[in-house]
């Protein structure tokens, strides 16, 4: 098998754990104001050709728009977009839905006055090609933005949970949680970016009455949580094994129904 064929395989993959379950539902009920923190981070202004790359349905990308951006939402999973279409016609917005590989963007050199990813980019396999492609597509002078879970938040630590039990990951491929990590990304983007600021922040999550509850949730929901127990299916006893490890996590994080993930904030410009 030639290295390109295992490639194709591996986006084939990512595209069909993201499509399973229901990842538009995860946005609009967790976290819906994250898009919008993004873009007034990024001080995304009306004019000005923004790419949200990993945009899912849109989380950030319908925020930008709101600005009066001229915005293209792109992402390896088109079947996430009907959901977004529908949310951008409900706030009257109007922006472009493009299929797209973030390791491989399909636009010119220097193409956009700012590229943002909402806990998007951070889950494609190999992060150097995806920060590679992120700088190439922006014009110098214009802004990158970035959030992304952290390694020791909860959702990295639900990352950390699942990984004894999940597949194997893509020989060469990172851990998503790295890109909230503040080292990780002045390794990626190094020279090719200046003014690389970050900051951690955290959302509060509110309606799991407890940790089993969130678990499951998060199995008929969340893509990266379906693939792990699917991969379980000939396996009831480590299945039920991690219906307990998830459930105690999330119950460690449960506080008067409230629940905080905390997510790294980054701001840059492309060097000139």
């Amino acid at each position: 098998m030639t290295e390109s064929v295992e490639v194709a395989d591996v986006k084939v993959r990512h595209r069909s754990m993201w499509a399973s379950g229901d990842y538009p539902t995860v946005a609009r009920q967790l976290i819906p104001h994250l898009g919008q923190r993004l873009v007034e981070a990024v001080r995304v202004e009306a004019g000005m050709r923004v790419l949200d790359v990993g945009a899912g349905s849109g989380n950030a990308a319908i925020a930008a728009a709101e600005r009066g951006a001229d915005v293209v939402a792109v992402d390896l999973t088109p079947e996430l977009f009907a959901a977004g279409r529908a949310e951008a016609a409900a706030r009257g917005v109007e922006l472009t839905w493009e299929e797209g590989d973030a390791e491989a963007l399909p636009y010119d050199d220097g193409s956009f006055d700012a590229v943002v990813s909402c806990v998007g980019v951070m889950f494609a396999p190999y992060h150097q090609a995806a920060a590679d492609e992120l700088v190439r597509v922006i014009r110098p002078g214009g802004a990158i933005g970035l959030l992304s879970w952290t390694p020791g938040g909860f959702i990295g630590q639900m990352f950390a949970a699942m990984k004894p039990y999940a597949p194997p990951p893509p020989p060469g491929a990172s851990p998503p949680p790295l890109w909230g990590a503040e080292e990780h990304l002045g390794e990626l983007f190094g020279d090719h970016v200046s003014g690389l600021t970050s900051s951690k922040e955290s959302v509060s999550i509110s309606g799991f009455t407890s940790g089993a509850a969130f678990r499951d949730f998060f199995k008929s929901s969340y893509g990266p949580t379906i693939a792990a127990y699917a991969a379980l299916a000939e396996q009831p006893e480590r299945s039920a094994a991690l219906d307990v490890v998830l459930a105690e996590l999330a119950d460690d994080h449960i506080e008067d129904g409230v629940m905080g993930w905390e997510y790294l904030l980054t701001t840059a410009t492309r060097a000139r």
